[in-house]
C-alpha cells in the first residue's frame, strides 16, 4: 500500500491518475498565464494597428494641408512681385488649326500670361469662373467625383454661348474634368454622347521665368533655381497650352463645316481673351489702357489656317462666287 501511494494517487471517482498533487495547480496556472499574456499581446497589437491606420490617415491629411499652405504662400509671394512690377507686354496668342481625317478640327493654342501658374490654374478650375469666361451662360450642375487634395475629378454640365459673324446661339456641354495642381493640367472629356462623337482636350500651364536676366550668367532650369537666384524681384509668368479635339458624330460637308470650324475657333479665341483680361485685372494695373476688352482684345493668329473672322469672309466670298456662277452659267 505504501508503494502504491509513492507511485501516485488514484482519483477514486474516475479511476484516473492525477500525478503528484503539487504539479497540477502549478501547471494550470502557467497555461492560463501564458494564454492571458498572448491575448493581451493580440489586443495591444490590434489597437496599435488601428492607431497606425488612423495615424497614417491623419499624417496624409496633415501633409496635404501643409502642401496646400505651401502653394498658397508661394503664390502670394509671386503675386507680390507682380504688384511691385506689373509691366507686361501681352503677346498675340497663336491658334493652330488642323483637320484630322474624320474630325471637324483639332485646335492647339499657345500663349503667355503675366501671372503665375497657380493663379491661372485657379481661374480655370474656379466653379464660379463664368464671371471670367463670358461664353459660359449657365452652370447647370457640378459634382466632385474624386477629391484627392491636389487632384479632383469633376462632372460638369453647363450651357455655353457661341458667336460667329452675325450668328449666335447656345450649346449644352457635359464633360468630365480631371484637374491636377501638381502638374497644373486640366483634362476634359465629353460625357454624354449627342451630336458630338468626341470633344476632349487639355489645359497645360508651365512656369515662365520673366526676369531670367537677373540670374545671368546662370540659366535656371527649375522654378526653385529661378526663385533662388532671382530673389523676391523675380516674376513668374505662365506658358499656357490648350489642346482641343472636336469631332461631330457626322462631319457635315462644306460650307457647314467651315462655319462650325469658325465657331469653334472664335469660341476658343473668346476664352483666351477673357483669361488675358482677368490676368490684367489681377495684376492690378494702374490704368486700363493695357487691359484687353471682350471685343477689342488681342487677336489670335491662326497658323496653317485662317482666323475665325478671315475664315468667315472667305466663306461669304465663296457664296458670292457661287451665286454669280448660277446667274451667269
Amino acid at each position: 500500500m505504501d508503494q502504491k501511494k509513492e507511485r501516485g494517487d488514484l482519483d477514486t471517482s474516475g479511476g484516473k491518475r492525477i500525478g503528484p498533487p503539487t504539479l497540477g495547480p502549478a501547471f494550470n496556472f502557467m497555461v492560463q498565464f501564458s494564454n492571458r499574456v498572448q491575448s493581451c499581446f493580440k489586443t495591444q497589437f490590434k489597437r496599435s494597428f488601428r492607431n497606425d491606420e488612423g495615424g497614417n490617415g491623419n499624417s496624409a491629411l496633415f501633409i496635404e494641408r501643409e502642401a496646400d499652405s505651401l502653394w498658397k504662400l508661394s503664390l502670394e509671394k509671386q503675386l507680390q512681385a507682380w504688384r511691385e512690377n506689373p509691366t507686361w507686354d501681352t503677346e498675340t496668342p497663336e491658334i493652330k488649326v488642323t483637320v484630322p481625317k474624320g474630325s471637324l478640327c483639332n485646335l492647339n493654342v499657345k500663349f503667355k500670361v503675366g501671372l503665375p501658374p497657380d493663379a491661372i490654374y485657379n481661374i480655370v478650375i474656379d466653379p464660379d469662373n463664368r464671371r471670367v469666361f463670358k461664353n459660359i451662360k449657365e452652370v447647370v450642375s457640378r459634382k466632385v467625383l474624386i477629391d484627392e487634395g491636389s487632384r479632383q475629378v469633376v462632372e460638369v454640365e453647363q450651357t455655353a454661348l457661341w458667336r460667329f459673324l452675325w450668328w449666335s446661339g447656345t450649346i449644352s456641354v457635359h464633360v468630365f474634368v480631371d484637374q491636377s495642381r501638381k502638374d497644373h493640367t486640366i483634362r476634359f472629356k465629353q460625357g454624354n454622347i449627342g451630336f458630338m462623337k468626341r470633344f476632349e482636350g487639355c489645359w497645360r500651364v508651365e512656369p515662365l521665368f520673366v526676369d531670367e536676366e537677373i540670374c545671368s550668367p546662370q540659366r535656371p532650369r527649375t522654378l526653385s533655381e529661378y526663385e533662388s537666384c532671382s530673389g523676391p524681384k523675380g516674376r513668374v509668368g505662365s506658358l499656357v497650352t490648350l489642346e482641343q479635339l472636336v469631332q461631330p458624330t457626322i462631319v457635315p460637308p462644306p460650307p457647314i463645316s467651315w462655319y462650325l470650324r469658325g465657331i469653334t475657333a472664335r469660341t476658343t479665341e473668346m476664352l483666351v481673351t477673357d483669361l488675358l483680361a482677368e490676368a490684367d485685372r489681377l495684376r492690378s494695373f494702374s490704368d486700363g489702357s493695357d487691359s484687353p476688352e471682350e471685343d477689342n482684345g488681342p487677336g489670335c493668329t491662326i497658323v496653317d489656317s485662317l482666323p475665325a473672322r478671315d475664315a468667315g469672309e472667305m466663306i461669304k466670298e465663296r457664296w458670292r462666287l457661287r451665286r454669280r456662277a448660277r446667274k451667269n452659267p
